[in-house]
């Protein structure tokens, strides 16, 4: 299974991390290419906002976060972060982890459809001030 946690309401310019842990039954999390897909308000798609493919630890960002959010793991933890500075009002969402054993490029992992790999619950957060 796949857990976020973290989201929060936020002002304007503030920052959150939220965090995903994955399994909890022994399997390790090193394998597996992982991202961060936000739902906002009112809208039916999923967009994908960080991913980064588990091979060399390449990432992908949408141009709508690109030096304001970072994604990183903690494989001794089983554990996905996406740190989320300066953020906006439109960051306003539901913020989905999600993991697959083998897309292998971060760019199509944010492209990932909710039939494929392994989702959350979401974790909501609101930015406003």
């Amino acid at each position: 299974h796949v857990m976020e946690s973290g989201g929060d309401l936020v002002q304007p310019g503030g920052s959150l991390r939220l965090s995903c842990l994955a399994f909890g039954d022994g399997e390790s999390l090193d394998a597996y290419d992982i991202g961060w897909f936000r739902q906002a308000p009112g809208k039916e798609r999923r967009e994908g906002v960080s991913c980064e493919q588990s091979t060399d630890g390449r990432t992908y960002y949408a141009s709508s976060v690109e030096g304001r959010f970072a994604i990183s793991r903690d494989n001794a933890k089983n554990t996905v972060y996406l740190q989320m500075n300066s953020l906006k009002p439109e960051d306003t969402g539901v913020y989905y982890c999600v993991l697959h054993p083998f897309i292998r490029h971060a760019a199509a992992m944010c492209q990932l459809t909710q039939d494929l790999g392994t989702w959350g619950q979401g974790t909501q957060v609101v930015v406003s001030s």
